[in-house]
């Protein structure tokens, strides 16, 4: 026998959510969206969703000039800078190269793309900066490059490159250095807003949160190991710091 879907959590970013926003204009359906949720039409507003739809926004565009900036924090004479990112997460990636174009100029930088979406892309990638040397990478997000993690750690290591992301787990298994909203707050967060929903609450009532937890997290022994002395000012801001 089946049962009538209550809910849906959407939380697989935009594509997931748009889904399941085509497919059902009645059932509740939460989200969590790197993106401005009104520019992508799954709300009509951020206070009063007016809809089916609500969630969490994780600021991905609104923080890519603190990640850059936290690189020069760390390595000052960084001009080259290579930014990976995923095709297939379109709408991310589009936000993230708009918001590195616009802030790498400003503080002397100079960016070369490279785009991943499968292992054998990355380790294509990871082989042409091998042969130009950047300054430093900037990894963008992703569900394809969250889930190569280790892999990504692992060419960074390999090839000396010092990496920023976003995500704190990359920061877990050996990556440099992350800062950006924090992943496991925002699902928190969905899951009061799904506790809420499951006791009456409609999402046209429940407004669309805009995370607020935001962290730096740094591998200590990343750093070491690829011979950076980390500042005390950046060592100072840190939320966490991986020894």
């Amino acid at each position: 026998m089946l049962r009538q879907v209550t809910l849906i959590v959407a939380g697989g970013g935009f594509p997931s959510a748009l889904a399941a926003k085509t497919e059902t204009k009645s059932i509740p359906v939460l989200f969590v969206a790197g993106e401005d949720p009104v520019k992508l039409g799954l709300v009509s507003s951020l206070a009063k969703p007016d809809g089916n739809l609500t969630g969490i926004n994780i600021l991905v565009a609104e923080v890519v000039t603190k990640r850059l900036e936290l690189l020069r924090d760390l390595l000052p004479k960084a001009v080259r800078i290579d930014v990976l990112v995923d095709p297939i997460s379109s709408t991310t990636t589009d936000a993230t190269l708009r918001g590195v174009d616009d802030a790498a100029p400003t503080m002397g930088m100079q960016i070369r793309v490279f785009k991943a979406s499968t292992i054998q892309e990355i380790d294509a990638a990871f082989a042409a900066l091998a042969n130009e040397r950047p300054d430093a990478l900037f990894v963008g997000i992703s569900p394809f490059l969250l889930d190569r993690r280790v892999q990504l750690a692992q060419l960074a290591a390999r090839h000396a490159i010092p990496a920023i992301y976003a995500e704190r787990e990359h920061a877990e298994v050996g990556g440099l250095m992350s800062y950006g909203a924090s992943i496991g707050d925002a699902y928190r967060q969905l899951g009061v807003y799904a506790g809420r929903v499951l006791k009456g609450a409609k999402p046209a009532d429940l407004p669309v949160v805009q995370s607020s937890k935001l962290e730096l997290v740094i591998n200590h022994s990343t750093a070491r190991m690829l011979g950076l002395t980390l500042p005390p000012t950046l060592l100072s801001i840190a939320d966490d710091v991986i020894e």
